[in-house]
């Protein structure tokens, strides 16, 4: 569906996958449904984008809003969820890293831009912001650091104040 959206000419199309809230069950949910479809969706978008020439100009994005803790979380004993289903252990929300996949629309193929420590807790390279993965997103959009809109006072805004980063680039 995402790819016939951008064949038509839909300047932006927004995919949510639910369900990725793994504080129990982790291992059963990423290996038997999460990881399997997310493999599947985004290598066959990514194939039908490039078979089709659409892939240079069709930037895609896949990164959530944190990460999750290095350490596996202990469930309570007996622990059960809303269905009477036993917990078994996952991971609580980290925000001090968190995974982003950039594609096409101006990106450098092949990059891994940025480091963790041994755990996956802390950076231990430059570390960007969420203002920096807007300004890169906007950047390949081709919307510069000084474009600005303005609320019903007249009062201006800037549409981003981070830095792309150009290491994608």
């Amino acid at each position: 569906m995402a790819r016939r959206l951008v064949e038509s000419g839909v300047r932006m199309v927004q995919i949510n996958l639910r369900g990725w809230d793994t504080h129990q069950n982790a291992f059963r949910d990423l290996k038997g449904k999460l990881l399997p479809s997310i493999d599947h969706c985004l290598s066959g978008f990514l194939d039908d984008l490039a078979d089709r020439g659409l892939l240079d100009e069709t930037l895609v994005v896949m990164c959530g809003e944190m990460g999750r803790t290095p350490r596996i979380s202990p469930i309570a004993e007996g622990g059960r969820n809303a269905s009477g289903e036993i917990f078994t252990p996952g991971r609580h929300h980290w925000g001090d890293v968190f995974p982003c996949f950039f594609a096409g629309g101006g990106i450098q193929p092949g990059r891994i831009v940025g480091r963790t420590d041994a755990h996956g807790g802390l950076p231990e390279t430059e570390a960007y912001t969420p203002e920096d993965l807007a300004a890169t997103i906007f950047h390949c959009l081709g919307i510069g650091p000084d474009r600005e809109f303005h609320d019903s006072s007249g009062r201006p805004y800037r549409i981003y104040r981070g830095q792309p980063i150009h290491a994608l680039l």
